[in-house]
């Protein structure tokens, strides 16, 4: 089974750590960050979207221009932009970067912040909108004659466009954990994005998409896409040690309010989230702090589960091992941005994919599991000296 690796796009310093608070895009720190995913082993970064952040398409633009293969996924909520308009502007970014765009819709999971930009609808008519939404752009991408369209949330005649994705489609990711979130995604996805829950709870929700693909008449089911916070470092007590610094910084960072240190949050922490996916994952920590092997919830807790918040902590080797459990259950793209983004992204690219991939090549060598403690890692302790230093960063 061949696994493919998530980021995030940032595009200046500030972090979730370091408490910088100039949110203004820095194109000399943008071009190297884009350019350590892909040499890190990344194939494909996020784009995302708040209403106080940056534009995604002149971002994801920029990054394809930085880099050779690795794929922005745009993150793109239905309020913000017509469809036709929409349509072309991915299709001119998959021309620019030679068909490497794809897109991730966000139906919206914060009334609140969706009334920032006028959005009043509620979230089952927000689901209703994005599968409209979803059906126009596939329209516009096969159709090579005019063609009108009078729906519950987009009407307009006589359109077509000449702009076209490089292979024909442009891959469409979905999210959510709501039962529209499922039957929507189920039904049209290319990809569905869960937040990182334990093994037992991914599995349940990889299940139920299955079935809502089975419903909607499909013989394929999306790929699943799965996000997590990794803490690493040499040891596990290293590890452990840093994640708690970690969380204790989250902690004082987020009596601070909505915003402060991040453009990830959307509400202020501390408020009931309206979306499912948030409401899961408080669940789901109050619970207990470690879950299967690594999965630590804490941190969702402290910064109230607004956006993919929870860890895996453990030594590379652990983490590895902890992703792996999860492609075991048919995950093929695996999400990891740190909360020391840069110096993370650059953790993650020397110390844990080499370790997945080493490991799945070895699987479809000898068609067995290896042992990543004993078979493959015997030389990464000799270079995590380096790794040291980078987990007392926080």
């Amino acid at each position: 089974m061949s696994v493919e690796f998530i980021s995030a796009i940032n595009v200046n310093a500030a972090n979730e750590i370091n408490g910088v608070s100039d949110f203004r895009l820095d194109p000399v720190y943008l071009k190297r960050y884009s350019r350590i995913l892909e040499d890190g082993g990344f194939d494909y970064t996020l784009v995302p979207y708040g209403s106080p952040g940056h534009d995604p398409f002149t971002i994801a633009a920029a990054v394809t221009q930085y880099t050779e293969r690795i794929k922005p996924i745009i993150a793109l909520r239905p309020n913000t932009i017509y469809p036709t308009v929409a349509a072309k502007a991915l299709a001119t970014l998959d021309q620019l970067s030679n068909g490497r765009a794809v897109v991730h819709f966000i139906a919206g999971g914060s009334d609140v912040e969706q009334a920032r930009e006028g959005d009043r609808l509620n979230k089952t008519e927000r689901y209703a909108r994005q599968e409209e939404y979803i059906q126009i752009l596939r329209k516009v991408w096969s159709n090579t004659e005019r063609f009108d369209h009078k729906g519950t949330y987009y009407s307009f005649e006589d359109f077509v466009s000449v702009v076209r994705p490089v292979n024909g489609t442009i891959p469409i990711s979905v999210g959510g954990s709501s039962d529209d979130a499922y039957r929507v995604g189920g039904a049209l996805g290319d990809i569905f994005g869960l937040w990182g829950e334990p093994l037992k709870e991914t599995q349940e929700q990889i299940d139920r998409i299955a079935e809502q693909s089975r419903l909607a008449g499909r013989t394929d089911t999306p790929r699943t896409w799965v996000t997590f916070r990794p803490i690493i470092a040499p040891t596990e007590e290293l590890a452990w040690e840093k994640a708690h610094n970690t969380l204790s910084i989250l902690q004082e960072r987020a009596s601070g309010g909505a915003g402060k240190g991040s453009l990830w949050r959307q509400v202020p922490t501390g408020s009931t989230p309206a979306n499912v996916g948030s409401q899961r994952l408080l669940n789901i920590a109050a619970g207990g702090d470690l879950h299967d092997r690594a999965l630590w919830t804490p941190t969702a807790t402290a910064t109230g589960a607004q956006g993919a918040s929870t860890a895996l902590v453990g030594t590379p080797e652990t983490v590895a091992a902890a992703i792996l459990d999860y492609v075991d259950l048919g995950a093929d793209l695996i999400s990891i941005r740190g909360y020391d983004n840069l110096n993370d992204a650059v953790d993650y690219g020397r110390y844990v994919i080499p370790l997945v991939k080493e490991e799945l090549a070895h699987r479809e060598r000898t068609g067995q599991k290896g042992s990543l403690q004993s078979e493959h890692l015997g030389g990464l302790a000799e270079g995590s000296v380096a790794l040291a230093e980078a987990s007392v960063r926080s």
